[in-house]
């Protein structure tokens, strides 16, 4: 029973303090240079992250994780990427879990889709410095997550992909029809999909935050994938039926 007892705490240990590292890539919403229904004018201002409706808005990616009780932020990183308007820092308050936040110029929506499929190969990992840690993230990330308009829907990328190593990465592709567009390219990076859509959806961060509650607690694939569309049902109030069809895991 001792043993049992010790063999529980060690997993419970070394999931709670083992580091975690995610990258979010969000290419802001843009009215004027993306495919987009247009949405009100300083939520659909591409050059302005403070009022875009996926970073500064009420559920976007800096606000609705800063509003979170289960993340502290950290701070803002000067970007030397001129693509990148801002760049935040979040850690989990429970575990040795890092979150890097990347809000790209919506202009840019071509280059943030490649940066995020190369981060999803495991290449070109990204070093910054947190409290005197040096932290890697890109395609040193565990977990590579997109936010945004799909952009596949109106460009193809010719681009090489491969895996750069051996590690398990897991990735979120939160924009509309994700499945279908994004498939032939994540396959090639070796990456596992563990949520990504298969009609028009809202990619605000919720669901991303409740879909990484899970993720954290290691649970399985099709665990996190219901607690996305929970996340999606609770704040679209569309069932649980259609957040299911929705989002979906594998491919």
């Amino acid at each position: 029973m001792r043993y049992l007892l010790f063999v529980l705490f060690i997993s419970i240990s070394f999931s709670v303090f083992s580091q975690k590292k995610i990258h979010v890539f969000v290419a802001l919403c843009d009215n004027v240079n993306q495919g987009i229904v247009p949405v009100p004018k300083t939520l659909g201002n591409g050059q302005n992250a403070r009022t875009n409706l996926y970073w500064g808005a009420l559920y976007g990616m800096k606000t609705y994780f800063k509003r979170s009780k289960d993340w502290t932020f950290i701070k803002t990183i000067p970007s030397n990427n001129p693509k990148i308007l801002e760049r935040i820092v979040f850690k989990h308050k429970t575990t040795n879990t890092y979150l890097l936040a990347d809000a790209y110029d919506g202009k840019y929506i071509e280059q943030t889709t490649i940066d995020f499929l190369q981060a999803s190969s495991g290449a070109n990992p990204t070093e910054i410095t947190v409290n005197d840690q040096k932290l890697s993230f890109g395609g040193a990330s565990d977990l590579v997550a997109y936010i945004g308009h799909d952009g596949l829907m109106e460009f193809s990328l010719d681009i090489k992909l491969s895996p750069k190593d051996k590690k398990k990465r897991d990735a979120i592709i939160l924009a509309c029809i994700s499945k279908d567009y994004f498939k032939s390219y994540l396959k090639r990076t070796g990456a596992n999909p563990l949520v990504w859509s298969t009609g028009l959806m809202s990619p605000e961060a919720y669901t991303l935050k409740w879909a990484i509650d899970g993720w954290i607690l290691n649970e399985s694939d099709a665990e996190i994938r219901e607690r996305a569309a929970k996340a999606y049902h609770t704040y679209q109030k569309c069932g649980m039926r259609g957040a299911r069809g929705l989002l979906v895991t594998g491919f």
